[in-house]
């Protein structure tokens, strides 16, 4: 299996380096994105459904982000043999994803689930350390094709610009459905019951991190509520917490991106699987 896909320009016109992801898909802030990709994933019916009916989230949160985060760290940072591995892991997962409505195998839902974790990652690193430049901003799409062409996602199904993915992403959104039942799936998943004990007192935190990430059609799709005063304390969160975070060795940053791969690895070579 081929590596995510780089452009051949280095730098930008400025003679800066580029950016490509594997230069800030390690970092600890990608993590506040979850949330909004999951709910943005379900907010498209047949992921929503086949999440809600097949996944264990609900009662193993933890298990499922280390599934999510291997994924991404070993397209993104793996080897080919890594990636190659956890492409049968997941396929092999998504067999029993299916029903009248939906199956895990549609590139259409994947190419979905891909954009989420672009659009993602671009979203916060504009937050974090700036908007990326004309041939970063280049690079990291072709990179982030990955997410979705590693599984069944044709390469000619992802839109051949950014300004065609944006037009892509507006067009799906309009489409975007949320139904009683992952409405109520959701609503379980943001409760502060289903995190582990030591998590508890952060959910209110991450549900409100999670619902201003979100567009607005997304947060009245899962009817959450959003006001002004919510979005000027959001304003006002993302500009103090970037300050912050950049106080941070990038050696501390990174240790969970480490951590994640160092299990990955480690369940890799003992078979054991990602879920377990």
């Amino acid at each position: 299996m081929a590596a995510p896909q780089a452009t051949d320009l280095a730098t930008e016109a400025d003679g800066t380096p580029s950016v490509g992801v594997a230069d800030y898909v390690d970092e600890a802030y990608v993590f506040l994105g979850a949330g909004a990709a999951i709910l943005l994933q379900l907010a498209m019916p047949g992921v929503g459904h086949g999440v809600a009916d097949h996944s264990d989230v609900l009662h193993r949160p933890l298990s499922r982000l280390r599934t999510t985060m291997s994924y991404i760290y070993a397209v993104s940072l793996g080897t080919d043999d890594e990636r190659s591995a956890i492409v049968r892991m997941v396929n092999k997962a998504h067999v029993p994803v299916r029903s009248e409505t939906y199956n895990a195998f549609d590139p259409e839902l994947q190419l979905w689930v891909a954009a989420t974790l672009y659009h993602g990652g671009v979203d916060l690193h504009r937050r974090f350390r700036g908007p990326l430049g004309p041939v970063s901003a280049e690079r990291v799409y072709r990179e982030s094709m990955a997410y979705g062409t590693a599984l069944q996602v044709r390469p000619e199904m992802w839109p051949d610009t950014v300004a065609g993915f944006d037009r892509y992403w507006e067009r799906t959104m309009d489409t975007l459905s949320v139904d009683d039942q992952v409405r109520e799936f959701t609503r379980r998943l943001l409760a502060t019951r289903s995190a582990p004990w030591f998590l508890r007192p952060a959910m209110p935190l991450n549900r409100f991190v999670t619902t201003g990430l979100l567009p607005q059609q997304a947060r009245d799709a899962f009817a959450l509520p959003w006001s002004t005063r919510h979005q000027r304390a959001f304003d006002l969160l993302f500009r103090v917490l970037p300050m912050a975070y950049r106080l941070v060795p990038r050696f501390v940053r990174t240790i969970p991106a480490r951590l994640y791969l160092a299990d990955m690895r480690r369940r890799l070579r003992s078979g054991r699987g990602l879920a377990h």
